[in-house]
């Protein structure tokens, strides 16, 4: 298996000689919601108790990323950063997460990927969790309502940025709420909504037959959040309790996709890709499932809004016949704000202005070529608004503990305890040997970094950019927000 890595230096967008001619691909991105790296078995050996065949075989189909990242370790910050190409936390949401019934996240005015892959002729829809605020309207008064009823209006939602169709939810809160387009069409048992999700996937691919236009699928499933219900079918299948089994019939989903994109004729010029948009919750009953011989988090320090790995590196499978090598695999640091520039990319083309300021792509790793950036680092976000930076192999954390839900959360920390924690990451992936205090150069140098990709509104070259909001905090030590 060839590992491939990534090296600051420029980079012509088109692999024209890799990719060849033909038509533009169609990209199929599926986001669990919570999955642990760990949860998925072919990526967790030994410790990996749930059967995952699907995803497994997704893996031996095309490459692994070891080292990708959700762009926070809680779920609005990521979806924000994959669908815009930029960091969440350049918004005014600097903290924890939408809970909704108010103004969409991403502004008006700001392009996302369903934006512009829609403008380069793709169909385009999103089947599953929005996260990322939308307001209800009562469809007599055209005024915000303080509940869902059947008929409510939503004037920003995924029809307003970019996509073509919607069928899904807001958030896990929300799942009873069923919206398609821009109405609320019905109330449902939350237990229904994987199911609902599924045949809505498989019904558009199905559709997309002989339309003659590429698509982009993007399929962010509820699952395995809460609330935690596997219908009856699943039950009791994985022997791990109520998660393993709704992770089980969650890559049951992703075995559903590859089908019906084979059935369809179009499993030869697709890229799908299988990621998460961060680490397992601890409502999984992590400790459990530990005792079970289950280990979320693999090797990794940490879960789900926590700054250390176990909340943010996620696993990332994509396949691409004839593209992507079978069985392969990719060591490139990669963030999910990545996808938008590799789609360009793989069109041709660069980024829209105005887009994509912390979005490097990966199409080169996925050739099986160096990936060449002008991007520094990759920042991680913790659900209390906690920095990291990620540079080669070093991670510094701007925070004295967890900056989650894990122990020590910043409060727990002992008097004395340095302010800031340093972590080579290859030598100890485990984050358990704090050099904050013997490295001060190493953690100048990417102080200094974070400080300047955060000052100029973006962490690539381009053109000038600018955060949404002036304040924005590097050390939040002692406070915690979000949680």
């Amino acid at each position: 298996m060839r590992l491939h890595s990534l090296i600051p230096l420029s980079f012509p967008l088109l692999l024209a000689s890799a990719l060849g001619q033909g038509s533009p691909p169609n990209i199929v991105v599926i986001l669990c919601d919570d999955l642990g790296y760990g949860d998925v078995r072919c990526l967790n050996p030994g410790r990996g108790k749930i059967p995952t065949p699907h995803a497994d075989r997704l893996a031996g189909e095309g490459m692994v990323f070891t080292d990708a990242h959700s762009g926070s370790s809680v779920c609005t910050p990521t979806r924000y950063g994959l669908l815009t190409g930029r960091y969440s936390w350049r918004t005014k949401l600097q903290s924890g997460v939408v809970t909704g019934h108010a103004p969409c996240l991403i502004d008006k005015d700001r392009q996302t990927i369903a934006g512009y892959l829609s403008s380069k002729g793709y169909d385009t829809a999103i089947i599953g969790k929005w996260h990322l605020n939308f307001q209800y309207l009562d469809p007599r008064t055209r005024k915000p309502t303080s509940g869902t009823p059947v008929g409510s209006l939503i004037p920003d939602g995924p029809l307003a940025r970019g996509f073509g169709f919607f069928h899904g939810f807001h958030h896990a809160r929300e799942m009873k709420t069923v919206v398609e387009g821009d109405k609320v069409i019905a109330h449902d048992d939350e237990v229904n909504m994987l199911p609902r999700l599924r045949d809505q996937a498989l019904r558009f691919i199905a559709s997309r037959k002989g339309g003659g236009k590429p698509f982009f699928l993007y399929l962010p499933l509820g699952s395995p959040h809460t609330p935690i219900v596997p219908t009856d079918e699943w039950k009791g299948k994985s022997g791990l309790g109520a998660y393993g089994d709704f992770v089980m019939q969650t890559d049951e989903v992703v075995g559903a996709i590859s089908g019906a994109l084979e059935e369809n004729g179009f499993g030869e010029n697709t890229l799908v890709i299988f990621s998460s948009d961060n680490g397992c919750s601890k409502a999984a009953d992590i400790k459990g499932l530990a005792a079970k011989g289950h280990v979320v988090s693999a090797w990794m320090r940490g879960s789900k809004a926590d700054i250390w790995d176990g909340g943010h590196r996620i696993p990332f499978i994509a396949r691409w016949p004839g593209k992507v090598e079978p069985g392969s695999q990719s060591a490139a640091t990669i963030c999910l704000t990545d996808l938008f520039a590799t789609a360009a990319d793989m069109l041709g083309e660069k980024p829209p202005e105005k887009t994509c300021e912390d979005s490097v792509s990966f199409l080169p790793a996925l050739l099986g070529k160096p990936i060449r950036s002008t991007r520094k680092g990759v920042v991680h976000h913790s659900i209390s608004g906690h920095f990291a930076y990620r540079k080669g192999e070093w991670k510094l954390i701007l925070a004295r503990g967890s900056g989650g839900w894990s122990s020590p959360k910043e409060k727990e920390v002992p008097r004395g305890s340095p302010k800031g924690q340093l972590y080579h990451m290859g030598k100890d992936p485990a984050e358990m040997d704090n050099l904050f205090g013997k490295h001060p150069e190493t953690v100048a140098e990417l102080l200094a970094d974070l400080e300047a990709d955060i000052r100029n509104g973006r962490s690539t070259a381009g053109a000038e950019s600018k955060n949404d909001i002036d304040d924005i905090r590097l050390w939040k030590s002692g406070e915690n927000r979000g949680e």
